[in-house]
């Protein structure tokens, strides 16, 4: 199955004005993946929180660049890529940096413009230091891509409870 996009766009559409997004994509075909929100550091770190791995950069155009590298790894983990972003939410610690992310945004998604909503946030989760943080929906057709990279333990789970198994712990092949 391959995918199918169409970007919607109303008839009224002002074409003298450069936007950032499309107002809409139809996904006619394909299967949807979905990214947790994603900032500039590492995507794997220790949870509760060490300050020693969140020495960010402070500005706003760094730790987007950061934060888009790591939006591409999980992407590319799944077999798919930037142009297959249909959504994204983008959550900004200061709105007055909106610009300098969309420079970035602009670089990375080379003229394909998803869906998208930005807003402004007190604070991250992640940790104080993070300025910015994207989740993202994709649409992937799996064709002539890679096979995407799986937990053992979460394929081990499924397995277990399609099998009826409950709690054994038990790996089932």
């Amino acid at each position: 199955m391959s995918k199918a996009l169409d970007v919607i766009h109303h008839a009224d559409r002002r074409t003298d004005v450069m936007m950032p997004y499309a107002p809409g994509i139809l996904v006619r075909r394909g299967q949807l993946l979905f990214l947790s929100g994603v900032t500039a550091a590492p995507v794997y770190h220790s949870h509760p929180h060490r300050d020693e791995e969140f020495d960010l950069p402070r500005t706003m155009h760094d730790q987007a660049v950061l934060t888009m590298e790591n939006v591409k790894k999980t992407l590319e983990a799944a077999g798919s890529g930037i142009s297959d972003i249909v959504w994204a939410t983008r959550y900004l610690t200061s709105i007055a940096e909106q610009d300098d992310m969309n420079r970035v945004w602009a670089q990375y998604l080379k003229g394909h413009l998803p869906a998208t909503t930005t807003l402004e946030v007190t604070r991250l989760a992640t940790h104080a230091n993070c300025k910015i943080e994207i989740s993202v929906i994709a649409v992937a057709d799996g064709a002539g891509r890679r096979r995407p990279t799986t937990s053992r333990r979460g394929a081990a789970t499924r397995a277990a409870r399609r099998a009826g198994a409950k709690g054994s712990g038990k790996r089932r092949r």
